[in-house]
């Protein structure tokens, strides 16, 4: 998807580039990583594109080389696997503020799809601006390079939560795993949050038959731990859900907040 065509809108029909995108990458690498006011001055040299991209629709598919790498601005995208067959297996979710194909910086040739799992809004940086940055601010470099292995981390989880955990846990588990990342971006409405996969997809997802992913709803239902119903995650009893999922949030790296805050404000004060 060199032009992002696959997103459905033409060149012509793109809408004017909004600042917006690039201040929403800003935003995403200052939570784990300290840059500078030199730094976020290069940043805004970037002049990504900004488009829709409909349900259901194959932003990036396997085999395609892409000059450009996806932001995530609003709704939910997700990379599968599809088999010749057409057997579909969703490898992770992605929401506001997450880049789900940085790795096509340097891995040429696509080994996986990237679609929008509802109605969604991204950037799309191109390739050599994005080189560009990384020589000018090295420090952007490595904020980069830091955010993917955050995504690497939550992949990790995702092989132990399908290869170790029972049904119910690997439900719960991404259930968990999802809200407290919609907290994490600030697109969690109190105890609700966007999760706009059907069942069907969730077993895709989870390695699940639709049949164990209805009981393993209706269970968690029934345990007063969620709802999920017209696209909707409602979390009823947050700690009841962390238990059922023995979930640790650790593999998240939501620490390092703390830690880049912390280095914010030591460089204010020198």
């Amino acid at each position: 998807m060199g032009d992002a065509n696959a997103c459905g809108r033409t060149r012509e029909e793109e809408p004017p580039l909004p600042a917006e995108a690039v201040a929403a990458l800003i935003r995403k690498l200052r939570k784990h990583s300290v840059l500078s006011s030199s730094d976020e001055r290069i940043m805004r040299r970037l002049h990504p594109r900004v488009a829709g991209a409909a349900r259901g629709t194959d932003i990036v598919r396997q085999g395609d080389r892409p000059d450009v790498s996806v932001f995530v601005l609003d709704g939910m995208l997700a990379r599968h696997h599809t088999l010749p067959e057409g057997d579909r297996q969703y490898i992770s979710l992605h929401i506001a503020g997450d880049l789900p194909d940085l790795q096509s910086l340097f891995l040429k040739v696509m080994d996986h799809s990237l679609m929008a799992i509802d109605d969604a809004q991204i950037a799309l940086f191109g390739h050599q601006e994005l080189m560009a940055l990384m020589r000018d601010a090295p420090d952007v470099g490595c904020a980069l390079w830091r955010q993917s292995l955050i995504d690497a981390a939550i992949f990790r989880e995702a092989v132990t939560n399908i290869g170790l955990r029972s049904g119910v846990e690997r439900l719960a588990h991404i259930l968990c795993e999802q809200f407290v990342r919609a907290q994490d971006a600030d697109i969690a409405e109190g105890n609700a949050c966007n999760f706009p996969l059907t069942q069907l997809q969730i077993g895709q997802l989870l390695g699940m038959s639709l049949v164990s992913v209805n009981r393993a709803l209706q269970t968690l239902r029934k345990e007063r731990c969620v709802e999920l119903r017209d696209g909707r995650l409602v979390v009823k009893d947050l700690k009841r859900l962390e238990t059922r999922a023995e979930f640790d949030p650790g593999y998240l790296h939501l620490d390092l907040l703390d830690v880049a805050a912390k280095s914010r404000r030591r460089q204010s004060s020198g």
